[in-house]
């Protein structure tokens, strides 16, 4: 009888460790499922499930507007476009003052949208700025590129970073990266750091991680390089006769380096290189955004085209023809930065190519992903800035101006 219950006893002790096990094991591999589930869940893309096709494609415009004040123009653009984001130039800034009350505004008018705006605008020193002229002037990169301190081209970035982010400011068309190697090039010149790629290469990443610094989204530009033109592109479409070679070992190299040292956003010019693409500009060309930047290069951020409405384009093309083939080739943001009715029309022809199939709604979907990812990288935001300190930073840009000038 004892011997029985024994067996009895370890038999029960033996289903019971057998049927544990089995629960246990059963438990982990649901814990794992489910886990697997929620890293599965990504919610940028949970949030474009979500968005109209209107708002998917108000995420890819950038636009400009005339005037001091939000005007309704403005206003629709914001509310019932859902545009990305803004740029401002000169004609929008009176001073100090006015610049931090218009961009209160222009967030408040985006209050009702789910996505905060880009707030750009081209800030590279020197003489392309559109900081208030309360602000000390910096120097221009052909300065610094002069001096050749990688620390001066870093606190110059941080500089301008700290001023834009003083406003509200959270993008800059900048550093410039083309190589001055034209002398006869009328738009480039000052702005360039020079005729030498290592330079370039050396001081454009201090001035992009300066930016960055502040938590400014940098643009670097003009992508595959404007600096061996020899006509102004707001005026006309420049064509250059470099083969991809030629590119790789010259104009290409600043742009593989600020690449590799994490650029979040390249602009596309409106240069036409018959050799490497004999029919588009870069701006509208498969080949140079997607085959050479996306593929060659490596680059998985941002695409954002050059002004749309410069002479490169506007004497060319057909805009709604052309901002549908430049996303097509795979740019992410069309600026539009002139014109009401010019910048409507963008937004018809993109939606119209959607629902004709020209452009696929995945490939909506990707670029407005990239779009999201970046502002939620930077944590965009509709807070509004109640004041500023002209004095501070001035003081930042004289010492920082002694230190290295003087130094010379």
């Amino acid at each position: 009888m004892y011997r029985r219950l024994t067996y009895f006893f370890i038999l029960i002790t033996a289903i019971c460790f057998l049927s544990g096990c089995s629960i246990g094991k059963f438990d982990k591999e649901i814990d794992k499922k489910n886990n697997k589930i929620k890293e599965e869940i990504d919610p940028l893309k949970e949030q474009i499930k979500e968005m109209t096709l209107d708002e998917k494609i108000g995420q890819m415009l950038i636009v400009g507007f005339e005037g001091y004040d939000v005007n309704e123009n403005t206003r629709k653009l914001i509310e019932n476009y859902f545009i990305g984001g803004v740029i401002l130039y000169d004609n929008n800034i009176k001073n100090s003052s006015q610049l931090l009350d218009l961009i209160n505004s222009l967030k408040t008018t985006n209050l009702k949208n789910k996505t905060p705006l880009f707030i750009s605008v081209d800030e590279e020193g020197g003489r392309v700025t559109r900081i208030p002229k309360e602000f000390k002037k910096l120097p221009s990169n052909k300065l610094i590129g002069s001096i050749n301190n990688k620390d001066f081209s870093y606190s110059i970035g941080s500089i301008i970073g700290e001023e834009l982010k003083s406003f509200g400011y959270n993008m800059d068309f900048a550093p410039v990266l083309d190589i001055n190697s034209n002398p006869k090039n009328p738009v480039i010149g000052d702005r360039s750091f020079g005729a030498n790629e290592k330079v370039i290469s050396e001081l454009g990443v201090q001035t992009m991680k300066g930016i960055q610094s502040q938590g400014v989204i940098p643009v670097v530009k003009h992508f595959p390089g404007h600096g061996d033109t020899s006509v102004d592109s707001h005026l006309g479409l420049p064509v250059v006769n470099n083969d991809l070679n030629r590119l790789k070992t010259f104009e290409l190299v600043p742009f593989k380096e600020v690449i590799n040292n994490d650029a979040d956003v390249v602009m596309i010019a409106h240069v036409l290189l018959p050799k490497i693409d004999q029919n588009n500009p870069s701006s509208l060309s498969k080949t140079i955004i997607s085959d050479i930047l996306r593929n060659q290069l490596d680059f998985n951020g941002v695409v954002v085209t050059d002004d749309m409405t410069m002479g490169a384009i506007a004497k060319n093309y057909n805009i709604g023809d052309a901002v549908v083939k430049s996303v097509n080739a795979g740019s992410d943001i069309i600026l539009v930065a002139h014109g009401y009715d010019t910048e409507v029309a963008v937004i018809n022809a993109l939606k119209k190519a959607v629902e004709d199939k020209t452009i696929s709604k995945e490939r909506i979907d990707e670029s407005v992903y990239r779009i999201l990812k970046l502002k939620s990288k930077y944590n965009l935001n509709n807070d509004l800035i109640k004041s500023f300190d002209v004095d501070k930073i001035n003081n930042r840009i004289r010492s920082t101006l002694n230190i290295y000038l003087n130094n010379r």
